[in-house]
């Protein structure tokens, strides 16, 4: 389970963000504790917290609707635990066990790789920043706040999106060859090169979670009689 809250207006729905919780509090006692606080507003699917030092003093509190969530936000805003104001809002994206109850086994499917593809991405800037910290060199851009000009978002940080970009694509893999491997997913539409460029395509399907699930299988895929490794990212939106 991996959810991000935010503490701006987003789309009313059926979880809560809770931030500033006292952090020393065991994981077991906090769940309990806002179980008690929260179950009075309606009945509970789930409730997350995590361990993790990022995750630490935040939770999820997940109800089986909107006006329960709704509810306990608007009479719980402020309410003090352990010294500390809790701070609420809506989640930014649905739970796991709110698409899995609300949508198909397909809407679940494609929900957990929308999720996997956005853990990865962040996974790939954490350990990017990391290593800048470790050589001095400038941290790169963050995703959400890219700058313009010059310095734009690494290849690896593009936000998922239905158009493929596959690089150090071998010399003797050409476009029937790339069609054969790329057409073996669902809602394939077409491979496209560039015109004086080699090494590079665009493959293109017909919804993102087409293109995230072919984007998982054939990164860093060996291709050619080289066996060189492509490297398979997003194409870069606008």
């Amino acid at each position: 389970m991996n959810m991000e809250g935010v503490q701006g207006s987003v789309a009313a729905n059926s979880t809560v963000y809770i931030r500033n919780l006292p952090e020393r509090v065991k994981i077991d006692d906090l769940k309990e504790n806002l179980k008690v606080i929260f179950e009075e507003y309606g009945n509970i699917l789930d409730i997350i917290a995590k361990r993790s030092l990022k995750r630490r003093g935040q939770a999820f509190v997940v109800f089986d609707n909107v006006a329960s969530a709704t509810k306990a936000i608007d009479e719980l805003q402020g309410l003090e635990m352990g010294g500390k104001e809790m701070r609420m809002s809506y989640a930014r994206t649905k739970s796991d066990a709110t698409v899995k109850r609300e949508g198909t086994e397909q809407d679940f499917e494609q929900h957990k790789r929308r999720r996997l593809a956005e853990k990865e991405r962040k996974q790939a800037q954490e350990e990017a920043e990391k290593k800048a910290r470790a050589t001095g060199a400038p941290e790169p851009a963050k995703p959400r706040a890219p700058k313009t000009g010059m310095q734009a978002v690494p290849d690896e940080f593009v936000p998922a999106n239905k158009i493929l970009f596959v690089q150090n694509i071998p010399k003797d893999v050409d476009t029937e060859a790339l069609t054969t491997l790329f057409q073996q997913f669902p809602g394939f539409k077409e491979v496209r090169t560039v015109p004086g460029r080699v090494g590079i395509a665009f493959v293109e399907y017909e919804h993102e979670d087409f293109a995230i699930k072919a984007k998982e299988t054939t990164a860093n895929m060996r291709l050619g009689a080289d066996q060189k490794p492509i490297k398979v990212t997003y194409q870069r939106q606008g």
